[in-house]
């Protein structure tokens, strides 16, 4: 349970540095409206452009593993949002408490579970990206979206140890964005021709035991010089 409640207080805590303390009454401190189920179909399409689907394009290439990583974990932080909205609006309970009821949820043991399952064939899996919009759009119970991310992560063999490594790496990506200009459109995405996200996992690969104090810093001296 500690892995989950950690990544709740996390998120909790990069929302309100990147939006401003109240952001659950859905408007940022800037004024800008936020809608965090938006947020999760739009991840939810990119996911999808990570698998060769096209039948017209690039028939031979194969699905980007490493990128549906990444955008699985991006998902993640949407539905933590807006799980710790509603549960605030609506007077369900704390952050504990959202993470003793995720823990108790229909297929967080699979979740759990580190064992690498089978390697579905890669239109399956878009079936269960597509199966997580459609709870999504069609039942507005956060318990049912969290269980279909949670089944949808769990088949495609991203499971929690994998996952919580990963957020922690990106949440310190998203306050080093945030500290170098993301918001102004200064920031430097692409570091001598490697996205930033792929940097973070490759730092993450070469040190298992690093911290997230360390990772920050080692980002910090990997970032491009203007």
């Amino acid at each position: 349970m500690h892995r989950i409640l950690q990544m709740l207080e996390l998120q909790q805590e990069l929302n309100d540095k990147t939006n401003g303390k109240n952001w659950e009454i859905g408007i940022t401190k800037n004024g800008k409206k936020i809608d965090w189920r938006r947020c999760i179909y739009l991840e939810a399409a990119e996911l999808v452009e990570s698998y060769p689907w096209k039948h017209w394009k690039n028939i031979d290439a194969s699905p980007d593993y490493e990128n549906i990583k990444i955008e699985i974990v991006d998902i993640w932080h949407f539905v933590m949002s807006e799980a710790l909205r509603l549960y605030k609006m609506e007077n369900k309970g704390s952050i504990p408490d959202i993470a003793t009821a995720i823990t108790t949820m229909e297929g967080f043991n699979a979740f759990l579970d580190a064992k690498k399952g089978e390697q579905l064939n890669p239109y399956i899996q878009i079936e269960l990206v597509e199966k997580m919009i459609k709870t999504l759009f069609c039942n507005d119970d956060i318990d049912a979206l969290v269980i279909s991310f949670l089944t949808m992560a769990s088949k495609l063999n991203l499971k929690l140890p994998e996952l919580y490594t990963l957020y922690v790496g990106k949440n310190i990506l998203n306050k080093f964005r945030q500290n170098h200009g993301y918001k102004d459109g200064s920031y430097i995405k692409d570091w001598y021709g490697k996205e930033d996200n792929l940097v973070m996992q490759e730092l993450l690969m070469q040190r298992s035991d690093i911290t997230p104090k360390e990772l920050y810093n080692a980002l910090e001296k990997a970032y491009p010089k203007m």
